[in-house]
């Protein structure tokens, strides 16, 4: 019986680039060769596509690209049942191409577009889909929609243009400092900044808004913050919640790969009541941004016990080490298996539909 081709797709314009050739180098070692065919398309921080031939212990070094040998540029086609376009001495040959698996953290990968590129084209995607992948990516809307479930989100302003110094004072007097100033949609922490005085917000804006074109502000929230795994399409399963111990600062892009002055708990130090909550929680926010696939839903809990929704990741970190895969992995389900389980979900989907 002929192989499945699955193409995962990594690297990007994003400023998550790096993290991105770590997830793919772990999740192209973990498919079964023996099940599908896998075919490795980087894109470069210019953008440029190419099918990479190499070898995948270069891939998280960033050597992938450097022996045009080993690449070919190549890309989806948009027409219907395309597949890839590969270009080869001035001709192109069409490569079938049966699932994408996109490990494109952050903006031009998780917000919808190559998600949108590959529906135009009919292939299957393993994960969230156009709509609910750009909604996600959008913090502001997001928590507008969850909200919607009754489900409480931070007090929060958004700025769609940059506002002068006496726009922000006006509108954050509003909140109780510190605050958190955060492009509406980036992800691993980018451009985010904890500001804990007025006179600072301006210079904290100016940088989220080097990051996108749109920036929130977020009251804090006294508590800490868990994440829940969820995976599946019409039943869902979740992974035990993990939580986050912070010592000083906030868990930003430096953090959540050092664990310098934090920790991650798994399970979460929560009574077996508050994991139910907080997993139930995250399955009715799964939903509501309609979430197909995974996604790890980030959850805080205040110090009064009340549950506050913070974001939808619908392409978590995926290294065998991260904290999706270690979800999963303490409720029996190990990292090769997650990923046979992610692909196959991305595949049933597209035969009933």
């Amino acid at each position: 019986m002929e192989k499945k081709r699955v193409a995962v797709i990594f690297g990007g314009c994003s400023p998550e680039y790096f993290v991105s050739l770590m997830s793919a180098f772990s999740i192209i070692n973990a498919i079964d060769r023996d099940k599908y065919e896998v075919i490795m398309i980087g894109i470069t921080q210019q953008g440029t596509w190419n099918r990479y031939y190499g070898l995948v212990d270069d891939i998280p070094v960033d050597k992938w690209r450097e022996d045009e040998m080993l690449l070919k540029r190549a890309f989806i086609s948009p027409e219907r049942g395309g597949g890839l376009l590969e270009f080869t001495d001035g001709r192109v040959e069409e490569v079938r191409v049966d699932v994408v698996f996109p490990v494109l953290h952050g903006r031009f990968g998780e917000d919808g577009t190559v998600q949108g590129l590959c529906e135009l084209a009919g292939i299957p995607v393993v994960g969230a889909g156009l709509a609910s992948s750009a909604l996600c990516m959008d913090k502001d809307r997001a928590h507008k929609l969850v909200a919607l479930e009754g489900i409480k989100v931070p007090k929060s302003i958004c700025f769609e243009h940059v506002p002068t110094r006496e726009e922000i004072l006006s509108a954050v007097y509003e909140l109780k400092l510190p605050v958190y100033v955060k492009p509406v949609k980036a992800g691993s922490s980018y451009g985010i900044s904890k500001v804990e005085s007025y006179s600072d917000i301006s210079e904290a804006v100016n940088e989220a808004f080097s990051f996108d074109d749109a920036v929130i502000i977020e009251e804090n929230v006294d508590g800490f913050e868990t994440g829940c795994a969820v995976v599946g399409n019409d039943e869902l399963l979740v992974g035990n919640v993990d939580e986050i111990e912070l010592f000083q600062g906030f868990f930003n892009y430096e953090e959540k790969y050092s664990l310098g002055t934090s920790k991650i708990h798994l399970p979460a130090r929560v009574s077996e009541d508050m994991q139910l909550q907080l997993q139930e929680t995250a399955k009715v926010i799964y939903r509501a941004l309609g979430c197909r696939g995974y996604c790890r839903v980030d959850i805080f809990v205040s110090k009064d016990g009340e549950i506050i929704f913070n974001e939808a990741n619908t392409i978590p970190g995926f290294t065998s080490k991260s904290r999706f895969p270690k979800m999963m992995q303490s409720i029996g389900i190990e990292y090769p298996e997650l990923v046979d389980m992610l692909i196959e979900l991305s595949l049933g989907a597209q035969s009933r539909g």
